[in-house]
């Protein structure tokens, strides 16, 4: 992808461990690369189409000024943070942080943390059966919306479906959403599962009833696991109530490990 870079940014700014520098304060320098498509901007000559990097510059700043920080690497997320979630357009940014003056007691040139953050793009099924279950899925797509760092781009319509897994209880509601965020995804299921226990979620039947249920079905292309979490869900491509209505919002999208985008998956199940 195409970048727009900001290089030797100089601040004076009050960061650090010691209360000297925090009093005194010192020259920090910034670098940051930010992932963006410059074409439009670049054939119809108007910086209305590109990201302003005075403006960018302007934010820099004032994240560095308003606010004093320990560590070089907090000030690091923070300027990614800030590009981030005000330029819609930026993927992604690297952003270099460097302290020529540091307190040490040897001779540096510098010292300096170095990021990559971008943007991802997430695929959640939603389910309930429980009580007003349409409300439980109006209040997920709201509780991830109020997170700082997670938007909900595109809602699938609502389908009732049977229960799937032999344990006998009503009917659920379920659909699909996509999302972007900054989040992990183990920050990303820490999140869902807040949102969970916040709708009175209780997990003490397997595949029982419950009043919201939220799985990480697609996180980027990525492939992942760990002791709670499995990236793709692991049986998504087997189950109708996933592949409706994600189809919908994601028919194109591929299964990283399969091979087949969502649509398939879902034709296939009429076949079996």
């Amino acid at each position: 992808m195409d970048s727009i870079n900001i290089k030797g940014l100089e601040v004076f700014a009050h960061h650090g461990v010691y209360r000297e520098e925090n009093v005194l304060g010192q020259k920090f320098v910034v670098d940051v690369s930010m992932q963006v498509s410059t074409q439009e901007a670049g054939r119809s000559d108007d910086i209305r189409k590109s990201v302003n990097y005075g403006s960018v510059c302007d934010g820099i700043q004032k994240v560095m000024k308003n606010r004093n920080y320990k560590l070089i690497e907090t000030v690091a997320e923070e300027i990614a943070d800030m590009i981030l979630l005000t330029y819609d357009d930026v993927r992604g940014v690297n952003v270099t942080v460097k302290k020529p003056w540091a307190p040490v007691m040897v001779h540096v040139d510098t010292v300096s943390v170095a990021i990559s953050r971008k943007k991802h793009t997430a695929y959640l099924g939603l389910g309930s059966n429980i009580g007003d279950r349409e409300s439980y899925l109006d209040m997920a797509i709201d509780e991830l919306n109020k997170d700082k760092y997670t938007k909900v781009t595109r809602v699938s319509d609502f389908i009732e479906t049977e229960p799937y897994g032999g344990v006998e209880q009503d009917d659920f509601l379920n659909g699909c959403l996509e999302i972007e965020t900054l989040r992990t995804p183990e920050e990303l299921l820490r999140l869902v599962n807040g949102i969970e226990k916040a709708a009175g979620r209780e997990r003490l039947i397997h595949w029982g009833p419950r009043t919201l249920d939220i799985d990480i079905l697609l996180y980027d292309d990525v492939v992942y696991d760990s002791e709670d979490l499995h990236i793709p869900h692991v049986e998504m491509h087997k189950r109708e109530f996933v592949l409706e209505p994600l189809s919908a919002i994601a028919g194109y999208k591929r299964h990283p490990l399969l091979g087949k985008t969502i649509s398939e998956l879902r034709a296939g199940l009429d076949k079996q």
